[in-house]
């Protein structure tokens, strides 16, 4: 059965190239996305964030030139959460959006409130980048 997918997004007044080297760098997060975590920490060449339900690992695809950000959080339990996002390119600004995938088990409840806190991080990383 297929998950079910919501696409968020935010349009920022910033080159989308900026947008790209900010977001991609895990060091960044506690600055624009505090509800997955409020420190990072490179160990080895492998990043982790610490949250509320413990430390995780985070980690984004390959830098590239297409503006995709994919990125695993690997959760205490060990499971591997897959999060598609892309910053796509719009004249001299561009949109950024994060995939929210149903995780099995998820009531709507939890769904709407993961959508919110990610729009909510979305919204914060406009803020922090436009302020710039």
């Amino acid at each position: 059965m297929a998950s079910e997918s919501r696409h968020i997004s935010e349009w920022i007044n910033r080159n989308a190239t900026d947008v790209y080297e900010y977001v991609s760098s895990p060091a960044n997060l506690p600055k624009w996305a505090p509800g997955l975590g409020d420190s990072v920490e490179n160990v080895e060449g492998q990043w982790f964030v610490e949250t509320p339900s413990g430390r995780v690992g985070f980690a984004f695809v390959e830098p590239n030139e297409y503006g995709v950000l994919d990125h695993n959080v690997t959760l205490p339990s060990g499971a591997v959460v897959y999060n598609p996002m892309r910053v796509i390119p719009d004249g001299d600004g561009c949109e950024v959006v994060f995939t929210l995938r149903r995780l099995p088990d998820m009531s709507d409840e939890d769904f709407a409130r993961d959508a919110g806190l990610v729009q909510a991080d979305l919204t914060r990383l406009k803020r922090v980048l436009e302020a710039v």
